[in-house]
């Protein structure tokens, strides 16, 4: 490993790829920590480390959430456009003609989910400044001042706190293509892995300092294992796929043979990644989310149900925890039938002039794939739901609530290394270097 570190720093191109990629990523831990102003941050980070959905955006945007930055949103808003316009491309027929144009239509695309997320930031960010200028301080006051679009005295700074963490967010995107252009890639992805990475040491420092290690150090040894595991099974169920051998069949052109060669479609067991997890949790928290905006409601009967729907709600129950479990298996099997019809792989095989063997092209073919697709994602369904409770059941089983990375973070971490080091792999292969990967 450390002999293909030193031969990575070798290669000029890929040196400069490294260096202007962790000169990105220092440039966004900055930005990240610049507040925006009128801010408790003492009071707005015990809030947002308390609650379910703001801890996930906090994730997304690099700890910045709970100091208010004007990166506040992180790409999150990105994140949802980008979702949003797969859910519509097979939808909107201007939309599918656009994704069967090539790369001209992807860009196309591209430039759309853009312009989607700027009204995306804005109403998010409007959103989390509302709760945060509800919010009580604990010094007095509220968590957010002088926040009000239409009061007459805040509306300006109002104004200027909405489009600067917009701009954040559209300058956290354009760093991100930036790393993918000029970078190692995943540009998005390495922003959030960025992140996460920065607020794991002082995750670590919380764990070791804390009462868990001293009071409990075999739950601690136990929490730790169970982690371990649960990398080891992130890595193998992201790199498991069944593999459907295709045969393309031999053509005469000019006088020459070509193909009568064989193939295979790798399908993924888990084909969906970490979306289902975003769904999930962010349907999950909504109705908390709106208890807490009824919850200084003068009525005492809203006030009340405000109470019984936290309570229900609240990610330390078994109800919870059950619902949570079902939303992400049914989330992971309505995403990976979505990315498989955009793919269109049956139309594509038929026109390649390519088959499954025994299987008739067309129709047949599609029936056959959905089935075994079918059949692998309820492995990577119920692993994704397994790894959505896991705080909880890790929880209960050591005895230790402080966990270092919650499952989408593992997700991800996991995710992006093993995508960066198949990059560096590929990079360091084509020059006969002896990869990362042995």
């Amino acid at each position: 490993m450390l002999q293909a570190v030193i031969n990575a720093f070798k290669i000029p191109d890929l040196r400069r790829k490294i260096l202007f990629t962790l000169a990105m990523l220092a440039i966004f831990r900055f930005i990240a920590s610049i507040p925006v102003p009128g801010v408790d941050r003492d009071g707005l980070k015990e809030f947002v480390q308390n609650n379910e959905l703001l801890g996930m955006l906090n994730l997304f945007s690099g700890s910045g959430l709970q100091y208010f930055s004007i990166a506040a949103l992180g790409v999150y808003p990105y994140i949802t456009a980008s979702i949003i316009m797969q859910l519509m491309t097979p939808i909107v027929p201007r939309l599918t003609e656009l994704s069967n144009e090539g790369q001209q239509g992807r860009n196309r695309i591209n430039q759309y989910t853009h312009w989607l997320t700027v009204p995306l930031a804005l109403l998010q960010g409007y959103g989390q400044a509302i709760l945060f200028s509800r919010q009580p301080s604990p010094s007095g006051g509220t968590l957010l001042e002088g926040f009000g679009l239409f009061n007459g005295e805040t509306a300006l700074p109002t104004i200027a706190i909405l489009l600067s963490m917009t701009a954040g967010t559209m300058l956290l995107v354009w760093i991100g293509e930036l790393i993918t252009e000029s970078g190692i890639g995943n540009g998005i992805s390495i922003i959030i892995f960025g992140g996460i990475v920065a607020s794991l040491p002082g995750a670590v420092g919380a764990l070791v300092t804390g009462s868990s290690v001293s009071s409990n150090v075999m739950g601690t040894i136990m929490f730790a294992l169970i982690g371990l595991i649960t990398i080891v099974g992130i890595v193998l169920i992201n790199e498991g796929q069944r593999r459907i051998p295709v045969h393309h069949a031999k053509r005469v052109r000019s006088g020459r043979v070509y193909g009568g060669n064989t193939t295979f479609i790798p399908l993924k067991v888990n084909s969906a990644g970490m979306i289902p997890l975003i769904f999930a949790v962010s349907i999950m928290v909504f109705p908390g989310m709106i208890a807490q905006f009824l919850a200084s409601s003068n009525r005492e009967g809203l006030r009340n149900f405000a109470g019984d729907v936290s309570h229900f709600l609240s990610p330390t129950t078994v109800q919870y925890n059950i619902i949570y479990f079902l939303m992400v298996v049914g989330f992971t099997y309505f995403y990976t039938m979505v990315i498989f019809q955009q793919q269109k792989i049956p139309e594509n095989l038929q026109r390649q002039g390519a088959f499954i063997p025994g299987v008739r092209p067309g129709r047949n073919t599609q029936l056959y794939l959905s089935r075994v697709l079918n059949r692998i994602t309820l492995v990577g369904a119920l692993f994704l739901g397994l790894v959505a409770i896991l705080p909880f059941i890790a929880s209960r089983i050591t005895g230790v609530n402080t966990l270092l990375l919650s499952a989408t973070s593992l997700l991800i971490v996991v995710g992006v290394a093993i995508d960066t080091m198949r990059q560096l792999e590929a990079q360091l292969m084509m020059r006969n270097y002896e990869g990362f990967i042995r």
